[in-house]
């Protein structure tokens, strides 16, 4: 009979899975510079007249004729001299609409005089339920749109921060992250670890691996009655910045700890991600029901926490699947019109944008096939513009 091998001694598995660490970072730093040649920064595609229609509701008509006449500020062309324009460019007609247009205020959906900022967490118990992919393409169509947005990355695994072109693990290993903003020991003020984007309108607060220590730290904070506790420090770190925004959209870990309070509690709105299978309805019900107790516990303590709305999101949706169906019809009967009418479909051009850290307002709309890429365009615009309507009526603004 043979002989069972030993188990391998700790330190040589600690140093297998360091070697392996090293090796999957290394790999993953050649496969990024790769992606993002000639320049290891990421930056961000021109956009078609027909693309600049749709954000800015200019006919395309009157895109051209306000070109001619020179309101517009000249632009790049491509070779059979059709129209190319930067974000920022968008952004600069956008201004001279609403100086010179019709009903010019429409073209500035921002804050107005009396508005508050907007902070949205995104949120949800279970990985794999496309909250990362539903913060970005929310945030990048709103600074399209015209709003000026701060994205938070709260989660210490950093997806969202992945997704901007960092690599966590090598440029903030020294710091420079949400969590020198959140931390109890000498917290720097939030301006200070804000990135500006590749995106115009789009700035980014940054996570990395360090965050995970705020849950320790909290912890020992409430033992030790240490002031301001975590249901005011992301609150107050805004205070400083809450001016240069409209919206705040923050990417939640997927988990209920201190770190996913904090955000909730600093919070105007919640939006709940749920892909429609028993499992992952399970998974949020039990997320509720714990949220729930943590928010009454809260509110018995420090008083009552008001949130402008709550609504839920029907990620990675194949209407094909009849079982899923099913699942968001049940959805839809038990919490009525808290959730969203447009689910986000599940799409292949957003798995493969996303293997070079892109989003599908990112690649080149050549790379992918029309027909895939108008569907999924369709669904993701769907959503951010039905919910665009849930954040101007928080403002108090009436939507059609």
């Amino acid at each position: 009979m043979s002989t069972p091998s030993k188990p391998a001694a700790s330190g040589s598995v600690a140093a297998s899975i360091a070697a392996n660490a090293i090796r999957l970072s290394e790999a993953l730093d050649n496969h990024m510079r790769n992606s993002f040649q000639p320049e290891s920064k990421k930056t961000l595609r021109k956009f078609q007249p027909a693309e600049v229609s749709e954000l800015t509701g200019i006919s395309m008509s009157n895109l051209r004729t306000r070109h001619q006449e020179g309101d517009f500020p000249e632009v790049e062309t491509d070779s059979r001299g059709r129209r190319l324009y930067s974000a920022a460019e968008i952004d600069q007609i956008r201004h001279i609409m609403a100086k010179t247009g019709r009903n010019g205020e429409a073209y500035l959906p921002g804050r107005r005089s009396g508005d508050a900022l907007q902070v949205i967490s995104i949120v949800n118990f279970k990985g794999g339920s496309s909250k990362t992919t539903s913060a970005i393409h929310l945030a990048q169509r709103y600074a399209l749109r015209g709003y000026r947005v701060l994205a938070i990355d709260m989660d210490p695994q950093a997806s969202l921060t992945t997704m901007f072109g960092y690599r966590p693990e090598i440029e903030f290993a020294e710091g420079g992250t949400i969590y020198d903003a959140l931390k109890y020991e000498e917290p720097v003020p939030l301006s200070q670890v804000i990135r500006k984007t590749y995106f115009h309108n789009l700035d980014l607060a940054p996570a990395g691996l360090m965050l995970s220590e705020y849950e320790t730290e909290t912890a020992y904070a409430l033992q030790h009655k240490i002031d301001p506790p975590f249901t005011q420090r992301l609150a107050i770190a805004l205070d400083e910045v809450e001016a240069n925004y409209d919206l705040v959209i923050i990417d939640c870990p997927p988990q209920l700890g201190f770190t996913t309070m904090t955000a909730l509690l600093a919070s105007t709105g919640l939006l709940i991600t749920v892909v429609p299978s028993m499992l992952d309805v399970a998974s949020m019900a039990q997320f509720l029901e714990m949220a729930g107790e943590t928010v009454r516990a809260l509110e018995e303590a420090a008083g009552p926490i008001h949130w402008n709305f709550l609504k839920f999101l029907i990620a990675r949706y194949e209407p094909t699947d009849v079982p899923q169906s099913q699942m968001a019809g049940f959805l839809r009967s038990i919490l009525l019109d808290q959730v969203l009418t447009t689910p986000m479909l599940k799409s292949t051009a957003i798995s493969d944008a996303g293997m070079t850290q892109q989003t599908i307002y990112e690649i080149e709309p050549s790379q992918v096939l029309k027909k895939t890429l108008d569907r999924i365009l369709e669904s993701v615009n769907g959503v951010a513009d039905e919910f665009e309507k849930v954040i101007q009526t928080a403002w108090g603004r009436e939507t059609d």
